[in-house]
């Protein structure tokens, strides 16, 4: 008797995948009409209903209507235990009281005043005391805004036109990377490198270094994968950098979590600007840029060639209030530190589900974050994950919301401060339940 060709084993593999999809997709959408009503309406005046690319997926996304501590209620009533956590932005849960508090005596003092207030300032010192390399500093509306600007002071500072980044990088809406870029990136020269890999960085240097004004990365691929950068990688940026005169700057606006003063404190990384975003704005819009005082003093509105930066909430004064309650009330360092731990023994747990069932899939990433692939092999860039099949990421992601897991649809999950051992043992149950269930599907263990 023949055995059957591996070709064939993995087409027959593939329409049980398909048909397994499309069951879990059916049950889904049964069990959310008002979700999928919700977005019916909404794409009368909205692209598909749509105005935030990343939450959409098929056949519709959730609509939530409320959250409390780290869990969220849909339209139609549905508890979920929330593992995505605004993609790392919502890292105080859902309304926290401190910060709710903040806001509250903020509205009472009056929303739009027009001019400067004390707590700006406020804001600004405890970001600097967890970002000593962040000698002078300013505020936008977000951290695209913030890489938006690192990049303008950058250029303006050099004279140069070029920037080097990386595939697979996101800085922001207009400044994002998967597939070495997007038809809407901002125009500026961009040189794209692959992750992880200095030779081909040091190449393009030599080729490109008397151009370039800023070297701009992720100390670990956000949207790209949660794919940690190499130590040696980044201090190899540091000099290279310093070689070719070019800036060097970090866009922490994920990493800024793995500890109180991000990525950068554990490596002992000295970049010329840095960028944060998130959840310094205690769950509100905000970003941030600085660094280097000779950079930054180009912005001092007191010198003749100051150079203009504009933005009407850039202090508003809910961001800031609730931005220095959450810093200095709840986002201790030992609290930090402590989730960052929650999120190792998480992963490294998720990822024993994998090893047991002997499936080919991981979670990658650095202490709270992490994301989901549907692959074992080693990552070091957004080349390795050519390949991975992203039906089988779909069909888990129906699966542990249909038993209450909600994470992002890519797989990226972000924990937040009230996510503890409870939850983190509910997490695990479920995946476990799911693998086992599927397992037949699923990629073998390489």
């Amino acid at each position: 008797m023949n055995k059957p060709s591996t070709s064939s084993m993995h087409s027959a593999t593939g329409t049980a995948l398909d048909s397994a999809l499309a069951e879990t997709t059916a049950r889904y959408r049964a069990r959310n009409p008002g979700s999928e009503r919700l977005l019916r309406k909404a794409a009368d005046v909205l692209p598909a209903g749509n105005t935030r690319s990343v939450l959409f997926y098929t056949p519709f996304p959730l609509y939530m209507a409320r959250g409390e501590g780290c869990h969220l209620w849909d339209a139609d009533g549905h508890r979920y235990l929330d593992a995505l956590g605004e993609f790392t932005a919502g890292i105080y849960g859902h309304s926290n009281p401190v910060i709710r508090q903040a806001i509250v005596a903020a509205l009472q003092d009056g929303l739009s005043l027009s001019s400067h207030t004390a707590r700006e300032a406020a804001l600004a010192h405890e970001i600097q005391r967890r970002f000593p390399g962040m000698a002078l500093l300013r505020f936008t509306n977000s951290g695209t805004e913030a890489n938006l600007m690192a990049l303008a002071a950058a250029t303006a500072h050099t004279g140069r036109r070029k920037v080097l980044v990386f595939n697979g990088a996101y800085h922001g809406g207009v400044l994002s990377f998967g597939g070495g870029g997007s038809p809407v990136n901002v125009p500026h020269d961009f040189v794209v490198a692959p992750y992880n890999d200095l030779d081909a960085v040091r190449g393009l240097v030599q080729t490109h270094g008397p151009q370039l004004a800023a070297i701009l990365v992720e100390p670990m691929l956000g949207a790209g994968g949660c794919i940690p950068a190499e130590p040696a990688f980044l201090h190899g940026l540091r000099a290279l950098a310093d070689a070719c005169g070019a800036l060097l700057i970090l866009d922490e606006v994920m990493t800024s979590r793995l500890s109180g003063g991000g990525r950068q404190a554990l490596l002992g990384l000295k970049p010329d600007l840095t960028t944060l975003g998130k959840y310094f704005g205690g769950g509100l819009s905000f970003g941030a840029f600085g660094g280097r005082v000779d950079v930054m003093s180009r912005f001092d509105p007191r010198r003749a060639d100051a150079l203009g930066h504009a933005g009407t909430f850039n202090n508003n004064t809910l961001t800031m209030a609730a931005g220095l309650a959450g810093l200095t009330q709840v986002l201790t360092p030992a609290a930090l530190d402590a989730l960052n731990q929650r999120g190792e023994r998480l992963r490294e747990r998720l990822n024993g589900v994998f090893k047991r069932h002997a499936v080919g899939l991981q979670f990658t990433g650095l202490g709270s974050v992490m994301q989901l692939h549907a692959t074992d092999r080693p990552l070091r860039n957004a080349a390795d994950l050519a390949g991975a099949d992203d039906r089988v990421k779909a069909l888990l992601f129906f699966d542990l919301l249909e038993r209450g897991i909600f994470l992002a649809r890519r797989g990226l999950v972000a924990l937040s401060l009230p996510f503890g051992d409870a939850e983190a043992d509910e997490f695990v149950a479920a995946l476990d339940a799911v693998v086992t269930a599927r397992h037949a599907l699923l990629p073998v263990a390489g």
